[in-house]
């Protein structure tokens, strides 16, 4: 016979009340506990990496003025630097080197050319002719005019001897003594004498004209020859190069003994003591420039200040060069060429939301930025503004008070949240 399982059977009592209160309890326990690990894991799902936080650096939006200004890089140039030239075909003697010091006035080539010397010892002795041909042309115009003048004294003495024979005559007439036919003879003759006497002095004038235009003539072309010939005599003087100010020479652009042509390039001389700033600007910034604008330069760790002179109208590799010319007295020690630092003080802009610059602005372009929540670094879009060395001003995006990674968001690697870990 098959046996039933009734002798395995076991009562059970009913649990008690308490039983049952302390069940539901472990149970509302465990549901709260795989929240809580939920929303953990979902934490934790949602961040793709793991950053320490002693790794970055944080700051604060927060609201001021922002000084929009622009750092770039210069050096300092000569304000004076001038550059000689061969005037004429002539061959180069160099009297300085490279780095030598030169004052003003001092010669520091000079040229060797035989056609202007040349040419000056023609027009000297051109000059040196028309002048004894002026002063030959003196003695003729006083002898022309003595000559002139004796013919009108001539004249007038005929004139008063024709006259007083006339008187005699006319009185003799008068007492029936000279036959009127003699009468009008001496009357006639009278008369000849007074006309030839008036053509002799007014031919004389017009000889003392004549030797008087002819010697001006002479001194004219006499002056128009020593011009001519002071050019000739400048010409020459400028083979002897002279040093227009006080400095060093800089460059030299051709050899000793060379033979150059005309308006060749021989050297260049630079003033040191009138020095500019020649800053290199991104073009993107020329709109916003002004001459007169303030700039602030660092020079060995000293700050100066200076003011925008020039802008080169030529934009070389995306940059456009500008002179910044010093305010006030020039600093001491500067050297030709040195590196030097400069910031551009365009505007300012006060009451706007701003966040300190750092390498989220190169980083992300301006467009992103990592707010920082509640452990976790989360990827938000945002729109920058102006900008300065030190901050950039916050158009759009966040709010006054947000906690946003400035440096070391690199190591996100894009990712749109991390969880921040340490501190």
């Amino acid at each position: 016979m098959i046996r039933d399982t009734s002798g395995q059977d076991a009562y059970l009592a009913a649990p008690s009340a308490w039983r049952n209160k302390k069940l539901m309890i472990w149970i509302g326990l465990s549901i709260a506990a795989v929240s809580v690990a939920v929303l953990l894991l979902s934490a934790w799902g949602g961040s793709s990496r793991s950053v320490n936080l002693t790794r970055l650096k944080i700051a604060q939006v927060s609201r001021g003025t922002l000084v929009r200004d622009l750092a770039v890089n210069g050096r300092l140039v000569a304000a004076v630097s001038p550059t000689l030239y061969a005037s004429a075909p002539s061959t180069v003697s160099l009297k300085v080197q490279a780095g030598d010091t030169v004052k003003k006035g001092q010669i520091v080539a000079e040229l060797e050319s035989p056609d202007l010397s040349n040419q000056l010892k023609r027009e000297q002795s051109s000059y040196e002719q028309l002048e004894a041909e002026v002063a030959r042309q003196h003695i003729v115009a006083r002898k022309q005019k003595l000559l002139a003048r004796r013919d009108a004294d001539q004249a007038e003495i005929e004139r008063v001897a024709a006259e007083r024979t006339f008187q005699r005559i006319e009185a003799a007439g008068g007492a029936g003594v000279i036959a009127k036919l003699d009468f009008m003879k001496a009357k006639d003759t009278l008369k000849s004498a007074e006309i030839r006497a008036k053509h002799a002095e007014q031919a004389t004038s017009l000889e003392i004209e004549d030797v008087d235009l002819v010697l001006k003539t002479k001194l004219s072309q006499l002056q128009q020859q020593r011009l001519v010939r002071d050019n000739a005599q400048r010409r020459v003087d400028e083979l002897k190069l002279q040093a227009p100010v006080d400095g060093l020479v800089g460059t030299l652009s051709a050899s000793n003994r060379s033979v150059v042509a005309a308006n060749t390039a021989l050297m260049t001389l630079v003033d040191l003591s009138q020095l500019e700033v020649e800053l290199e600007i991104p073009e993107s910034y020329v709109a916003d420039l002004g001459i007169g604008m303030n700039v602030e330069i660092t020079i060995n760790g000293v700050n100066t200040l200076g003011k925008l002179s020039a802008i080169s109208p030529e934009v070389v590799k995306n940059q456009v060069l500008a002179r910044v010319r010093f305010s006030g007295e020039q600093p001491v020690g500067l050297r030709q060429s040195q590196r030097v630092s400069a910031r551009l003080l365009i505007e300012e802009k006060p009451n706007v939301l701003m966040l300190p610059r750092g390498p989220f602005v190169e980083n992300e372009g301006g467009r992103f930025v990592y707010i920082v929540e509640a452990g976790v670094a989360r990827r938000q879009a945002f729109k920058m503004g102006a900008t300065s060395v030190t901050a950039v001003e916050v158009q759009a995006g966040l709010k006054l008070g947000d906690q946003v990674v400035i440096a070391g968001s690199e190591l996100f690697e894009n990712a749109l949240s991390v969880t921040l870990n340490g501190g």
